[in-house]
């Protein structure tokens, strides 16, 4: 690799969490200007089952959302210290936009580029 692609892949590093906030710790964060960067919403496989989503079997993947807090990626739990998951990007950018966050990054690195999943934009041929 050029020193060009070292950079590349230096910059698109995944943010790794190396802690947790809760969801109700977020107006204080964002208050305090602690919050330094847009949220970045991340694939990861399935931890938490419920909500009629939790077969892990058959949907084994979902997102969740990381927050730079005071200069650390810190994973979001819930109020009862579950991290959050939504299995809809639609719903979770909704949630984030109710938080105040008009930005955010999405990070995919589970599901392969350029092959199509279950769901297309577009109609079948």
């Amino acid at each position: 690799m050029g020193r060009h692609d070292v950079k590349i892949a230096t910059m698109l590093q995944s943010p790794v969490p190396n802690g947790t906030i809760r969801q109700t710790d977020i107006p204080m964060l964002v208050a305090s200007y602690r919050i330094t960067q847009y949220p970045t919403i991340v694939r990861v496989r399935r931890t938490v089952q419920g909500g009629g989503f939790g077969d892990q079997d058959r949907i084994p993947y979902t997102w969740t959302v990381f927050f730079l807090v005071d200069g650390q990626w810190m994973s979001l739990e819930s109020a009862r210290g579950m991290r959050r998951e939504w299995g809809s990007l639609d719903k979770l950018e909704i949630w984030l936009r109710g938080q105040g966050f008009a930005f955010f990054w999405v990070r995919n690195d589970i599901d392969a580029v350029g092959v199509p999943g279950e769901e297309t934009d577009c109609p079948p041929p």
